[in-house]
């Protein structure tokens, strides 16, 4: 298995460009395993509802999430990302989440 990954506006540089060498280096680990593995632990990616998945990463104590769907069985597009400080993930992240999904699909269809 082999995807793609593409990043939707500027949520997911903006948040990876502020972490530590560390941080980032796991995320990569993490988006490696989007590439490549046709199934993931719940360690690792949460199926959140209607098509829209998490990327979880955990590194030196701090939580990050990374919001993401599938795209023509192969893509996958990242919305929003933020680091976790509760126990449950925000309400409002998670339909900041659907709202860019949604736009994301809207430029897909205006643009074919």
């Amino acid at each position: 298995m082999k995807r793609s990954i593409k990043a939707y506006r500027h949520y997911y540089k903006a948040l990876f460009d502020s972490l530590d060498k560390g941080t980032q280096e796991k995320v990569l680990y993490g988006m490696l395993l989007l590439k490549t593995q046709d199934r993931l632990p719940a360690k690792y990616v949460k199926f959140i509802g209607s098509g829209l998945f998490e990327l979880r990463i955990e590194w030196q104590g701090n939580n990050y999430r990374f919001f993401f769907c599938f795209d023509e069985g192969n893509i996958v597009v990242l919305f929003n990302c933020f680091r976790k400080k509760t126990q449950k993930t925000p309400r409002k992240e998670i339909e900041k989440a659907y709202k860019l999904m949604e736009d994301y699909y809207e430029e897909k269809r205006r643009t074919i």
